[in-house]
């Protein structure tokens, strides 16, 4: 029997070690569509160049386009969908997912179907100088453009002073996604609400606190299903995410509960079907609020890795299963270990990058550590701030995904190997002088 011919954009080779997890892996053979440098690791965006470039992909293959899947962000999260229709496979409306791509347009889909777990927002032109008057909250607020990567342009303003930095930093950089997001947004009808409202405009939102976590799961066919949650922790300056741990702890299963039945509601609302999502909430335990923070309708890439070390297999495996139109399913429980983490290695101050983890290094951590995978995301040579998809804090320069048997043996391997990691960096300074 011929094999499946599985097409996932910016596949790298963690993940194809994840892919062949799935069941059935040897059913399936996996392609590159576009590479991660192209399509991820990059500043610069031309969706439709890059959209044309898989096309042609597409177009050259000997063989048939059974599925194309994607786990990255923009502009991968809304080629796929495309290209998907294009060849006749199951993938949620573009309509649908610009819904929950726009942030603006999003809130204002929650606001309609579950007002009682959305904060106060506002919509705002970062080019307006008179932008901070139309923004009715009081501080401390965000300010985020409606559409970025992670936390990249999005700033906690306690004052005016905070809110005229992060302007000026927006302003310089918003274009740089909000362009390609234009370029997207004219492929659908766009309400009356929403025609003001392109790629490059802002969102400021109602400053919340609590416990984070995000249900993962699916919809197909209109059937919704939770195959996993996860806890989101924040660093101790509380602006940065440096650990998610799966499966979720810190906050209880009637909450998660509540958590999943939000999103199922929302999800119907927007019309999402035949797709994957996870979407991350705040629980404040002490008022027993549930605050949305955003859906993301996609599997995330950040997970995937921690579903093999719990329960045996990647989430790839719905993704598949939905992008060839059979029915999700998810092992349970299966994998080495009891809990898993994604643990981010930082460096605080621009620099140079002068050293990385060798393969040798790698491989003495996973020695030292079984079950351990560290994937760095700098390469020598490279400035910190210029990385694209990086937050306005601090700087991520590896992640290491972490099996454990225990919250505590967990913590100890993180710590060690945040020790141990052999980074090298040069001040800018220096390198200016």
């Amino acid at each position: 029997m011929a094999r499946k011919n599985i097409f996932v954009l910016g596949l790298t080779e963690v993940q194809r070690r994840e892919l062949e997890t799935v069941q059935g892996a040897e059913e399936f053979a996996f392609h590159d569509l576009l590479d991660y440098e192209r399509l991820v690791a990059t500043a610069e965006i031309d969706f439709n160049e890059l959209l044309d470039a898989a096309r042609a992909e597409l177009a050259a293959f000997d063989g048939s386009v059974d599925a194309v899947i994607a786990h990255w962000d923009f502009p991968a999260s809304l080629m796929a969908p495309i290209l998907a229709a294009e060849h006749g496979l199951p993938a949620p409306s573009l309509e649908s997912l610009l819904k929950s791509e726009h942030k603006y347009w999003s809130r204002l889909e929650q606001r309609a179907s579950i007002p009682e777990c959305v904060p106060g927002f506002a919509a705002f032109d970062p080019f307006d100088d008179d932008a901070l008057a139309s923004i009715d909250l009081e501080f401390p607020f965000w300010v985020k453009p409606v559409k970025a990567h992670s936390s990249n342009l999005g700033f906690k303003v306690e004052d005016r002073a905070d809110f005229d930095h992060a302007i000026a930093e927006i302003r310089a950089n918003i274009e740089d996604i909000g362009d390609a997001f234009n370029e997207v947004l004219a492929r659908v009808d766009l309400p009356p609400q929403m025609r003001q409202w392109n790629g490059n405009t802002c969102l400021a939102e109602q400053f919340v606190q609590g416990i984070q976590a995000a249900p993962e799961g699916t919809m197909f066919q209109g059937r919704f299903n939770v195959h996993g949650a996860f806890d989101m922790h924040k660093d101790e300056h509380g602006t940065s995410f440096d650990r998610l741990d799966y499966p979720a702890a810190s906050v209880p299963g009637h909450v998660q509960q509540r958590m999943a039945e939000l999103a199922e509601r929302y999800l119907r609302r927007v019309g999402f079907d035949n797709g994957c999502f996870n979407a991350e909430f705040m629980w404040d335990p002490e008022a027993d609020q549930l605050w949305l923070i955003e859906v993301n309708t996609r599997i995330s890439q950040s997970h995937s890795e921690l579903f093999v070390l719990v329960d045996g297999a990647s989430n790839h495996e719905v993704a598949i299963d939905i992008a060839l139109g059979r029915e999700p399913r998810m092992p349970h429980r299966q994998g080495r270990f009891a809990l898993a983490a994604q643990c981010m290695i930082f460096h605080d101050e621009d620099a140079i990058v002068t050293r990385v983890p060798t393969d040798q290094d790698k491989q003495a951590l996973r020695e030292q550590h079984p079950g351990t995978v560290l994937t760095t995301v700098v390469q020598p040579g490279d400035r910190l701030s210029e990385l694209p998809a990086q937050d306005s804090y601090r700087y991520v320069v590896a992640k290491a995904y972490i099996g454990a048997d225990s919250r505590e043996e967990l913590l100890e391997r993180y710590a060690d190997i945040q020790a141990q990691t052999p980074f090298e960096f040069d001040p800018v300074e220096e390198v200016r002088a």
